[in-house]
C-alpha cells in the first residue's frame, strides 16, 4: 500500500505528460492526474487511521553498492511519515482538482499536470526515505519540479528569472546538505537512518577540524543540515526566492507553500531529532533564526500590495514559528503547526487564485475592494483561512501557533526573552496584515476599473469545492488532533517516530505557564484586527498619513529590508562582471582564439591556399615539379658537403 501511495503520482505524471498529451482533451488529463493523486490520498488516510505505531522499513531494491557504501531504495514508515503522506497527498489532490478550473484556458495543461504530479511524487519520495541519500534524491526532485512549475509560463521573463532564482538560492542551502551527508557517512560509516540514529551518543564528545576550528561533530552536522533546511524552507538570508515564486500559476504557489517544498526543511529537522537533541548550540541557532524570520517576514507583509506576495511572506513567517518549535526541542509542536498550516495556507492561496480569476488576472489589492457581494463563497473561504491563520479561538491556528508562542515563553535566558518578544509581536503583525488583505480585497470602496468589475463572477465548483474542503481542515484540524500531536495522547501516538531526550519536558511545561500567557496571542489577534478595521474601514487615510510621516521605515519594509538590492550589489553584479570577463577574455579571447576557433581558421586558410594553387594548367604543375626537384637536389648537395 505504501509503495502505491508513492508511485501513483509518478504514474499520473507519465500518463498525462506522455501518453495522453496529444490524444485527449486537457480537462481529461487533469481528471486522470487528480484521480491518481486522490487515490493516493485515500490510501494515506487509511494508513493514518490504521497505523499501529511501530516503525518499519520496506526495502524495494538495492540502489547503490560500491565499496563500503550500500544504499537500499525503500520506504521508511513511522508516524512522522504517515502524517506527511496525509498532508502532501491531500493538499496535492485538492490542488489538482482546483487546477482543472483555474487552468482551463491554458494550452499546456498536460505539461502542467505532469509537472504537478512529478512534484508530488518527489515530495513523497523525500518523506518516505530510509536513508539520507534517497532523501536527497527527493530533496533535489522537489527543487527540479519547483523550477519547472515556477517557470511554467516561460514566455514571461519574470517567470524564468524567478525559476532560476529559486533554483540557484536552493543550491546554496543544498551545498550544506551535501556536506552534511558526506560528514555523516565519514563519521557513522552509513547513511541509513536506523544506523545513524541508533546511538548518536557515541559521537557526542568527538570533534572535527574545519577552517582551522575544532567543532563538536554533532553540532557541525546539525548546522550543515539546518543550512539545507534554511534554503528549502526559506529562512532569513536564503528566503529571497520564496516571494518571487509567485510568478508561477496560483495552484503551484499553494502546493509549494502548503504541503511540499517549504515543509521539507521542517521535516528534515524533525526526522533528525536524535542528532539535534544532542546539540544545544544548533538548537539555539535554529530558534534565533526562526524567531527573526517570523518577525522579518511579518513586517514585510505589511506593505506588499500583491495579494499572493502577502500570503507568501505569511508562509515565510509561519515557517519561522515552526523552526522556533524545532529549536525549542518541541518537534511534535512544529509538525502540528505544519499539519494545520497546510490546510489554511492552501485555502488562502487557492482563495487568492479565485479572486484573481474573478478579477481577470488582477493581483494588486489596491485595484480591488467591494467584492464580497459578487463572490460570496470566495469571501467565506478567505474569511475562514484568515481566522485560522491569525489564531482565532478554537480554529486550527489557535491550537498550533499559540502553543509555539508559549514555548517561546518557557525558553530559558535572554534567548527566550528575545524569541518570545519577536514571535508575540509577529502574531500582532500577522493579524494586521491578514485582515488588511481581507478588507482591501472584499470590503471598502470599489477601486477596480469598471470594465474589470463588471466581469467579476464566482469561480466554478471545481475551484470553490477544494477551497471549502480545505476550510474543514482549517476549522477542525486543530481541535481534533491536538491531543494526539501535543496533548495527553502524544506518547502513544508518536511512539519512537521522534526522539526526545529524557530531560526534554517542554511539551509538559507549556501546560503550566502563567494563566495570562495563553491569553496574550488572542489579545494580539484582536489588536491587529481592530487596527485593520480602523485603518481600512473607518479611516482609510490613516495608512497614507503614516506612510508619509514615516517614509524611511515604509520604504525599508516595501523594499523587503533591501535584501534583493544588497545581494544584487555584493553577489549578483560582481559575479556577472567576473563571468563576462572570463567569457570575453578567457573563453573567447584565449581558449577559442587559440583552440578550436584558431585551429579551424588555420585549416581554412591552408585549404584556401591549396585550392588556389590547383589551377588545372599542365605547365603550372610541371613548373611546380621542376621547382620541387631543384629544391630537393639542392638540399642533397648541401647535405653532402
Amino acid at each position: 500500500m505504501y509503495s502505491l501511495i508513492v508511485l501513483l503520482p509518478i504514474f499520473g505524471a507519465f500518463i498525462t505528460g506522455i501518453l495522453l498529451r496529444n490524444n485527449v482533451s486537457p480537462a481529461k488529463c487533469g481528471a486522470v492526474a487528480s484521480f491518481l493523486v486522490g487515490f493516493s490520498a485515500v490510501l494515506a488516510w487509511i494508513c493514518f487511521f490504521t497505523f499501529e505505531g511501530e516503525t518499519f522499513f520496506v526495502s524495494l531494491f538495492e540502489w547503490i553498492n560500491t565499496g563500503n557504501l550500500v544504499v537500499q531504495w525503500g520506504i521508511w514508515v513511522d508516524r512522522l511519515t504517515i502524517i506527511m503522506l496525509v498532508v502532501v497527498t491531500t493538499v496535492s489532490f485538492l490542488v489538482h482538482v482546483y487546477s482543472i478550473g483555474y487552468m482551463h484556458e491554458d494550452k499546456c495543461q498536460p505539461r502542467f499536470y505532469a509537472y504537478l504530479s512529478l512534484f508530488t511524487f518527489a515530495m513523497l519520495v523525500l518523506v518516505t526515505s530510509g536513508n539520507f541519500l534517497q532523501l536527497f534524491f527527493g530533496w533535489e526532485g522537489v527543487g527540479l519540479a519547483s523550477y519547472l512549475l515556477i517557470g511554467f509560463w516561460h514566455h514571461k521573463d519574470s517567470a524564468n528569472n524567478a525559476a532560476i532564482k529559486a533554483f540557484v538560492v536552493n543550491r546554496i542551502g543544498d551545498l550544506g546538505f551535501i556536506l552534511a551527508i558526506c560528514t555523516i557517512y565519514w563519521v557513522f560509516g552509513s547513511l541509513d537512518f536506523h544506523i545513524v540514529f541508533a546511538d548518536p551518543y557515541i559521537m557526542n564528545t568527538k570533534t572535527i577540524t574545519f577552517f582551522g576550528y575544532n567543532w563538536d561533530i554533532l553540532t557541525f552536522i546539525c548546522l550543515l543540515l539546518f543550512m539545507g533546511a534554511m534554503g528549502k524552507s526559506a529562512q532569513l538570508f536564503l528566503h529571497t526566492w520564496l516571494p518571487d515564486a509567485m510568478e508561477g500559476p496560483t495552484p503551484v504557489s499553494a502546493l509549494i507553500h502548503a504541503a511540499t517544498m517549504v515543509t521539507a526543511g521542517i521535516f528534515l529537522i524533525a526526522r533528525c531529532s536524535p542528532l539535534f537533541e544532542l546539540s544545544i548550540t544548533a538548537q539555539q541557532f535554529i530558534i534565533i533564526i526562526g524567531a527573526t524570520t517570523a518577525f522579518f517576514a511579518a513586517t514585510v507583509a505589511l506593505t506588499q500590495n500583491d495579494i499572493k506576495r502577502v500570503i507568501a511572506y505569511s508562509t515565510c513567517s509561519q515557517l519561522g514559528y515552526m523552526f522556533v518549535a524545532l529549536g525549542a526541542g518541541a518537534y511534535k509542536a512544529a509538525i502540528f503547526h505544519l499539519f494545520t498550516h497546510a490546510f489554511f495556507k492552501a485555502q488562502l492561496f487557492l482563495g487568492a487564485g479565485s479572486v484573481i480569476h474573478a478579477m481577470s488576472g488582477e493581483q494588486d489589492m489596491r485595484k480591488m475592494g467591494g467584492l464580497y457581494k459578487l463572490i460570496p463563497l470566495t469571501w467565506l473561504s478567505m474569511l475562514i483561512g484568515t481566522l485560522a491563520l491569525t489564531g482565532f479561538p478554537f480554529l486550527s491556528g489557535y491550537y498550533s501557533k499559540d502553543a509555539i508562542i508559549e514555548l517561546g515563553f518557557i525558553t530559558d535566558g535572554h534567548i527566550g526573552e528575545y524569541v518570545f518578544a519577536l514571535i508575540l509581536f509577529s502574531a500582532f503583525l500577522t493579524s494586521f496584515y491578514s485582515w488588511r488583505l481581507f478588507f482591501m480585497t472584499f470590503h471598502g470602496r470599489i477601486r477596480a476599473e469598471r470594465s474589470v468589475f463588471n466581469k467579476v463572477h464566482e469561480s466554478p465548483f471545481s475551484m470553490i469545492g477544494p477551497i471549502l474542503l480545505l476550510g474543514l481542515g482549517s476549522i477542525f484540524s486543530g481541535i481534533l488532533f491536538k491531543k494526539y500531536f501535543i496533548g495527553d495522547y502524544r506518547d502513544s501516538f508518536w511512539l519512537d517516530a521522534i526522539f526526545i531526550e529524557p530531560d526534554n519536558t517542554v511539551l509538559n511545561e507549556i501546560h503550566n505557564v502563567p494563566y495570562w500567557v495563553p491569553l496574550v496571542p488572542s489579545l494580539m489577534l484582536f489588536l491587529g484586527l481592530s487596527l485593520a478595521i480602523y485603518a481600512y474601514i473607518i479611516n482609510t487615510n490613516w495608512v497614507n498619513n503614516m506612510a508619509t510621516m514615516h517614509g524611511s521605515i515604509y520604504r525599508f519594509l516595501l523594499h523587503k529590508w533591501y535584501f534583493d538590492e544588497l545581494y544584487s550589489k555584493i553577489i549578483v553584479k560582481p559575479y556577472r562582471c567576473l563571468g563576462y570577463i572570463l567569457w570575453k577574455k578567457g573563453d573567447q579571447g584565449l581558449i577559442d582564439k587559440f583552440g578550436p576557433d584558431g585551429l579551424a581558421s588555420l585549416a581554412t586558410k591552408i585549404s584556401g591556399f591549396c585550392a588556389r594553387i590547383q589551377t588545372g594548367y599542365i605547365y603550372h604543375y610541371a613548373f611546380a615539379m621542376v621547382l620541387g626537384l631543384t629544391i630537393l637536389l639542392s638540399l642533397l648537395v648541401i647535405g653532402a658537403f
